[in-house]
């Protein structure tokens, strides 16, 4: 049996090409987040850990390795948004991973316009079809075993406001399929819709 099981622990290397660890956990909902300084200026990125974490209040939650624009952002005014990623969105989403200057507004960079929020001052992508509008609730360094702890902060808030595009609602019912969710693979470049089926690679710039 043991020759048929590959096991290591992580503190001493995986011995493959590419880290398993995030191919295992996944396909994953990408946390598109938008966020703004407290002098206005305009942040968006994708975040890989990205999950939902409570019904009510709902309650969403990225987290960022290393002090990101997007944290110190969340940091600052104690808001964000997060947005849809969906297939003819997903280059657009690519571009937002470029690692840019924080005066450098990733929503010009990639073509995608500012669309005002309700309740918080970031604003959503006006081209994904569905946003939360959320207000952090929990700020949270992350820490190993040992009780060190690492580089990596756990973002989480209580959306507040929700925008969904009407033909994504059929018979009062979210189709998720029909939005074509994009999803975050493990390995170095891939991705996934709602069907397994529909992988596709897509190398970050």
């Amino acid at each position: 049996m043991s020759d048929e099981i590959h096991s290591y622990e992580p503190r001493l290397g995986h011995g493959l090409r590419h880290d398993p660890f995030n191919a295992i956990v996944g396909p994953r909902p990408i946390g598109w987040i938008s966020s703004m300084n407290s002098s206005g200026q305009l942040n968006l990125a994708p975040y890989s850990f990205f999950n939902a974490f409570n019904y009510v209040p709902p309650i969403i939650g990225f987290a960022s390795v290393g002090r990101k624009d997007t944290l110190r952002n969340v940091q600052q005014t104690g808001e964000f948004v997060w947005n849809l990623v969906t297939q003819p969105l997903a280059e657009a989403m690519n571009q937002t991973c470029a690692a840019v200057a924080p005066e450098v507004s990733e929503f010009e960079l990639a073509g995608l316009t500012p669309l005002a929020s309700r309740l918080v001052q970031p604003p959503r992508v006006a081209q994904s079809p569905v946003a939360f509008e959320c207000k952090a609730t929990q700020i949270v360094q992350l820490q190993g075993a040992d009780g060190a702890q690492v580089s990596t902060w756990l973002v989480l808030g209580e959306v507040v406001a929700v925008h969904i595009r009407k033909d994504l609602i059929v018979d009062g019912i979210y189709d998720t399929a029909r939005a074509g969710h994009v999803l975050r693979g493990g390995g170095p470049a891939d991705y996934f819709t709602v069907g397994p089926a529909q992988l596709f690679r897509m190398v970050r710039p």
